[in-house]
């Protein structure tokens, strides 16, 4: 009896000019890959030990710190075994699973970043009734429901394109995203009509409410006084940062999903290193140093290793 199982391999030709620049690569990935983890490590942990950081906005910047670690986690290592491998391969279902941390951990950022948002409408706007509404349980079922209900759709679409039946066998990436799609023989209505009700669910109206939840407390703001106006500048600036730079990379994303294949190899390839190093990796400095608690422990971080190796 034959126990041997089929194991299908999927090519990924998305890497310009490998032989030559291997080690290139791999040194520079590997140095962002310790920057990211160090950067996110960080901040997750200022916000661990100090208790005056434990309030519902610091744990959902810790929640987007997470997430920028599962999702460089879910990237680097592979790219960095790829740098060394004569030839990039993946398993399809590898390929799937990479697909679906890659996808459901993105999406959860705008549901967490419209957490986010409402937390600070509560906090400026309504500040007698914010201990009331932003309770350890709420900010609980937000965090549920920001992990959860992506990782839900994404798992309707990963299962059925595990079924798929391919008919290509080589990618034209670096990375599984929506790009594994042109291996199917045939496009699955059933994951195109989950990915547009996922799309317009998780990513489309967060980011509608978050921005005009934003548009309405700077609003409020202005019609207070200037001090008062600073003071949600300096709260609300970095997450709408955020929000901007992850919406562009989301539509980087589709855009080099969606383009023919006689795209500039080099372009796909610049533009989908964009995708997953810049949010991860930047996401830690803007708060770090945009956020004003988190940027003095941050310092007294810093003093306290100068002072050790003194």
């Amino acid at each position: 009896m034959d126990d041997q199982i089929n194991i299908t391999y999927i090519a990924l030709s998305g890497y310009v000019d490998l032989n030559k620049y291997r080690y290139f690569y791999f040194f520079i990935i590997f140095t962002l890959y310790v920057l990211t983890v160090c950067s996110n490590v960080t901040i997750l942990y200022l916000i661990w030990i100090h208790k005056n950081l434990h309030e519902p906005m610091y744990i959902f910047i810790a929640a987007l710190l997470f997430n920028g670690l599962l999702y460089s986690t879910n990237i680097y290592p592979k790219l960095l075994i790829d740098f060394l491998s004569e030839k990039p391969l993946i398993s399809y279902s590898a390929c799937i699973l990479q697909f679906f941390v890659f996808y459901s951990v993105g999406f959860s950022e705008f549901l967490l970043l419209a957490a986010m948002a409402f937390d600070r409408y509560m906090a400026i706007c309504k500040p007698l009734r914010y201990r009331n509404t932003m309770r350890k349980s709420t900010v609980n079922i937000f965090l549920i429901l920001a992990w959860f209900v992506p990782a839900c759709y994404l798992e309707v679409q990963a299962i059925l394109s595990s079924k798929a039946k391919l008919c290509k066998f080589n990618l034209e990436g670096i990375l599984c995203n929506n790009t594994i799609y042109a291996l199917h023989c045939v496009r699955s209505k059933t994951i195109t009509v989950v990915g547009v009700v996922a799309l317009l669910n998780v990513v489309i109206l967060p980011m509608i409410f978050t921005v005009f939840t934003y548009m309405n407390i700077f609003i409020i703001s202005y019609q207070s006084s200037k001090p008062f106006s600073k003071t949600t500048a300096e709260t609300c600036v970095p997450h709408l940062l955020v929000l901007t730079s992850y919406f562009c990379l989301m539509t980087y994303d589709i855009i080099i999903a969606r383009v023919e294949s006689d795209f500039p190899k080099i372009a796909r390839f610049i533009m989908t290193l964009q995708i997953f190093v810049y949010q991860p990796l930047f996401n830690p400095f803007i708060y770090g140093f945009k956020m004003k608690e988190i940027n003095k422990h941050l310092k007294s971080l810093f003093s306290s290793a100068r002072t050790c190796q003194q």
